[in-house]
């Protein structure tokens, strides 16, 4: 019970000092002119969001950093009671390489020579797949984490080898998963916090505190960056938050070897990757014809009628039964 105080207590001051800063770094972004482009084939009520300023998952990244770093320095430092691993630098650093990542396509698609698209996609594929590679070998070898844990099997299941490249793809297409998602105002935060703390929970059933704090630290900090991200959105998160976000989720999942709950947890990410990858092989099969009005599919919802407030609750329900049934599927 001290151990889900704490983390929510964890939780609540990095929601503050997220909501402090979120001003001074809006007029940082807006005096830079970072600010969001709008594809011409979106929705064109999206086109009222012309401007606004992105690249804000440097608003939550920060403060998750800060007080992860000061509590982890603690445990560095030999002073014992601390309940912090060390192993969470792993998720940290995952999170700092690809908010890089994502910070260099958005600025790409800013202020680059390739305004309006960013990053080619070979290129930052190339690097999320490197990226994602070494974080699975650390996992594996070095870290030594639970490799699989199915509902109902009283076992952990070891995979061998195959553990880095089917590690090393889940991390990559959450990552990708999580960036289709960030496409109206809230939904990928709300998606996101909602998953982040489901496995939070099952990391505090498995024991494992260090994790489990991380996580909620991790919620406030969403939780904070939401304060300005939902309808009528100030912020986006852009690729610099939107990816490292979706790796560090297929991270902390790993870390648990509940991964395969992933599949429900995350079903809302899933169905934006699937949707778009459906759309594009009917439209090459059928050349030309489409599958759904618009992909992601939460623009084929939006263009169906539901309004951007009906998409990103309706989504958000399911995200957190889907979070619930996880969990409790986890504990079987």
């Amino acid at each position: 019970m001290k151990q889900i105080a704490l983390s929510l207590s964890l939780a609540g001051l990095t929601f503050l000092m997220t909501a402090i800063w979120g001003g001074p770094l809006l007029r940082i972004l807006r005096h830079y002119k970072i600010g969001k482009i709008i594809r011409v084939e979106e929705p064109g009520h999206h086109g009222i969001k012309m401007g606004t300023p992105t690249m804000g998952g440097i608003l939550f990244i920060l403060p998750v950093l800060l007080f992860s770093g000061l509590l982890n320095a603690v445990a560095l430092i030999g002073i014992s009671g601390s309940g912090v691993g060390r192993s969470i630098l792993v998720p940290m650093a995952v999170m700092v390489c690809y908010a890089v990542l994502g910070g260099v396509d958005d600025w790409e698609g800013i202020h680059g020579k390739r305004k309006g698209d960013g990053m080619r996609a070979r290129t930052k594929f190339a690097f999320q797949v490197i990226l994602a590679l070494g974080t699975a070998y650390v996992l594996k070898y070095i870290m030594d984490v639970p490799e699989l844990w199915l509902p109902g099997l009283f076992f952990e299941i070891k995979l061998g080898w195959l553990y880095v490249p089917i590690a090393a793809f889940i991390i990559v297409a959450e990552s990708n998963a999580m960036n289709f998602t960030d496409g109206l105002d809230g939904l990928a935060g709300l998606i996101a916090a909602t998953a982040i703390a489901a496995f939070g929970a099952i990391a505090i059933f498995q024991e494992q505190v260090f994790l489990a704090r991380f996580c909620f630290i991790l919620v406030g900090g969403l939780f904070g960056f939401l304060w300005f991200n939902v309808h009528p959105a100030e912020l986006f998160m852009g690729d610099t938050g939107s990816l490292p976000l979706g790796a560090v989720l297929a991270v902390i999942a790993l870390m648990t070897g509940q991964w395969p709950m992933l599949l429900i947890i995350g079903i809302i990410p899933l169905a934006e990757m699937v949707s778009d990858v459906i759309q594009i092989l009917y439209f090459k099969w059928t050349k030309g014809k489409r599958f759904f009005k618009m992909a992601p599919i939460h623009l084929h919802f939006e263009l169906i009628g539901w309004s951007e407030t009906q998409v990103v609750q309706r989504f958000w329900l399911i995200g957190l039964m889907a979070a619930l049934i996880g969990i409790g599927l986890s504990q079987v």
